[in-house]
């Protein structure tokens, strides 16, 4: 089992070595900033874990995700963060990751979430859980597409201009508006905003990207 480690603490990455090695890790690299990671992935190295944290020197967290995405669709990630905000969360799953624990929760929780995934499932630590279901947690989550769309609207840009942007046509667009209203229960755009907001997917102070 090849994991890696992509965090810009020192202690966390020995401590999540330390950790790993000894619960049945064949090989465990740890990188301080994401484009070491991705280097070494282009390079044709390849991983059965990627624990990776949200803030990094060099790169957005959420980028990271879609960069290994992009390379391997089936990657195993799991998000190892302090950040336990509603909204962060709902972009973690909107990014179909496979498992959030938080660095405050037990160290050996990492170790919970690999024999999860292993047998197919998802892992999110109980805080997360309590966070979702407080929110109003629904299983019905927007796509990373239909977030795309939603930002959009949400600064007043038209489905054709929104089409222009994400380069699709005026029908794609509207059938992600439709996804949005049906699984924020909408009625009109302001009542979209209000629920997206509410739910954690917008800030109230602007647009959360």
């Amino acid at each position: 089992m090849k994991i890696a480690v992509v965090d810009d603490h020192d202690l966390v990455r020995e401590g999540l070595n330390a950790i790993l090695s000894g619960n049945g890790a064949d090989k465990v690299e740890k990188y301080s900033t994401a484009m070491e990671l991705i280097s070494q992935l282009d390079a044709g190295k390849s991983f059965d874990f990627y624990i990776l944290d949200l803030e990094l020197p060099d790169l957005d967290g959420f980028v990271l995700i879609e960069m290994i995405r992009a390379r391997n669709p089936v990657a195993h990630i799991i998000i190892s963060t302090v950040h336990d905000e509603v909204w962060t969360l709902r972009k973690l799953l909107a990014r179909d990751v496979n498992a959030i624990i938080y660095k405050s929760g037990d160290g050996n929780e990492i170790v919970t979430a690999i024999h999860e995934i292993l047998k197919g499932n998802n892992y999110y630590c109980k805080a997360v859980h309590e966070t979702l279901k407080t929110a109003g947690d629904s299983n019905e989550h927007p796509s990373t597409r239909e977030l795309e769309v939603l930002y959009q609207i949400a600064r007043g840009k038209t489905s054709r201009e929104i089409a222009a942007a994400m380069f699709v046509t005026d029908n794609t667009v509207e059938a992600h508006r439709k996804a949005l209203f049906a699984k924020l229960g909408a009625v009109n755009v302001a009542d979209l905003i209000v629920k997206a907001i509410a739910k954690g997917y917008l800030k109230k102070s602007g647009i959360m990207r």
